[in-house]
């Protein structure tokens, strides 16, 4: 009876300590070096030598998404930040003193050349105009009666009747008249300029400003401030800088095409307007080692105005046949700048680039990637070198996660 209740207590003992290797995790291991120092327990132990620890699990693919190298004309671009500037300002003050009499433009208004802007009271010009005129008809009277006096004592002294002194008083007389003569037409002209001087014209096209005087107000020819300024806004330029190490290619460019410059708003997001590159200015800025450009813009639309501060895009060159790839392909780890490719047997391989510009979301490659190739562009921090892919395909994406968010 003892001896059957022995053998089920070791059974039963048995029994536990197998449950126990298969399903208590970690205790095969520690019982490894038990079973080792017991003679015949591995033989007793049902399994105990068939037991084997389970094989580790494959490493998942990676996904990702991909796009292929392509050969394309790479823009090179130069961006800068610029000021617009208003290709003529002019501000319009009164050449002569005078009370105005009317004001005849509106505050912001478009005008145009030779537009009516204010009329200043003519009257007192007018009256010495008149005056001149008088003054001039007057002298040429006696411009008259004196050539007749100088033409009978020409004659009385040729019949000795009349002495060379007379004849030479009404010589002088005569050449007298006639300079009063042209200094009253002078002064006609003058007069006739300061009455035109009253009304005032626009000098050219363009949007007025603040008005700085009212009809009534009594103006001066020596006021400082003026009575309205006037821009012109079409054309309108645009001045922005370049570094220095740009500048024998804009110049070199320059000289052979006409470059084109786009205006971007100051945050860089929205077009404004399309220009070109018209002048270079004739000396290098030392302090910040930049060079400033001026572009013109026909601003048909007013999108730029004087002082607005915008972002530029001058157009240097076009690279033909060029290695682009999408800037999000490219990568910076402790060896430089890498990308994943594609291999042929869906595992990423490493590839170290030289990436010579990246403009508008693409990246020129000088090195290190072919046209056609498979390259990673999101995901990267689940490759690894070697290490399987998945591509992720448009059933996979969804619309309202970021990217990277969709492969975590």
């Amino acid at each position: 009876m003892r001896r059957f209740a022995y053998l089920c207590l070791v059974a039963l003992g048995v029994g536990a300590a197998a449950w126990a290797w298969y399903d208590v995790p970690g205790f095969a291991d520690k019982v490894s070096g038990f079973a080792a120092n017991v003679p015949g327990f591995a033989a007793n132990v049902p399994g105990f030598a068939a037991k084997k620890q389970p094989a580790a699990k494959a490493a998942a693919a990676a996904p990702v998404h991909t796009a292929i190298v392509q050969s394309k004309s790479f823009p090179v671009i130069l961006n800068g930040l610029g000021t617009v500037q208003a290709t003529n300002t002019v501000t319009v003050r009164s050449r002569v003193d005078g009370q105005i009499e009317r004001v005849a433009f509106e505050e912001g208004q478009m005008v145009k050349q030779g537009d009516l802007l204010v009329q200043i009271d003519p009257a007192p010009f007018q009256a010495a105009l008149d005056q001149a005129k008088a003054k001039l008809g007057q002298d040429q009277a006696s411009l008259i009666n004196a050539k007749q006096d100088l033409q009978r004592t020409s004659i009385l002294s040729k019949g000795g009747n009349a002495t060379q002194q007379l004849l030479d008083q009404r010589t002088a007389q005569v050449a007298s008249l006639t300079a009063q003569v042209a200094a009253d037409q002078a002064a006609i002209a003058s007069a006739q300029v300061q009455l035109d001087y009253t009304t005032i014209k626009s000098p050219l096209t363009g949007r007025a400003g603040f008005r700085l005087v009212d009809a009534g107000n009594i103006v001066h020819a020596n006021d400082q401030n003026g009575i309205l300024t006037i821009t012109q806004l079409q054309p309108i330029s645009v001045v922005f800088t370049a570094p220095e190490s740009q500048l024998p290619a804009i110049a070199a460019a320059l000289k052979s095409a006409s470059l084109p410059v786009t205006a971007l708003s100051s945050d860089g997001k929205k077009e404004l307007a399309e220009g070109s590159l018209q002048l270079i200015d004739n000396q290098v800025d030392t302090a910040s080692g930049t060079i400033r450009l001026k572009a013109t813009f026909e601003n048909r639309d007013g999108a730029l105005w004087p002082g607005l501060s915008v972002t530029t895009h001058l157009l240097v060159n076009t690279i033909n046949d060029a290695v682009v790839v999408p800037d999000s392909a490219v990568q910076r780890g402790p060896n430089g700048l890498f990308a994943y490719v594609v291999g042929a047997d869906g595992k990423a391989e490493l590839r170290n680039l030289t990436v010579g510009r990246i403009e508008n979301g693409q990246a020129l490659v000088e090195q290190g990637l072919a046209p056609g190739e498979q390259i990673v562009t999101s995901g990267h921090y689940r490759v690894q070198p070697g290490g399987a892919l998945r591509i992720v395909d448009a059933q996979d994406r969804t619309t309202d996660q970021p990217l990277q968010n969709r492969l975590e």
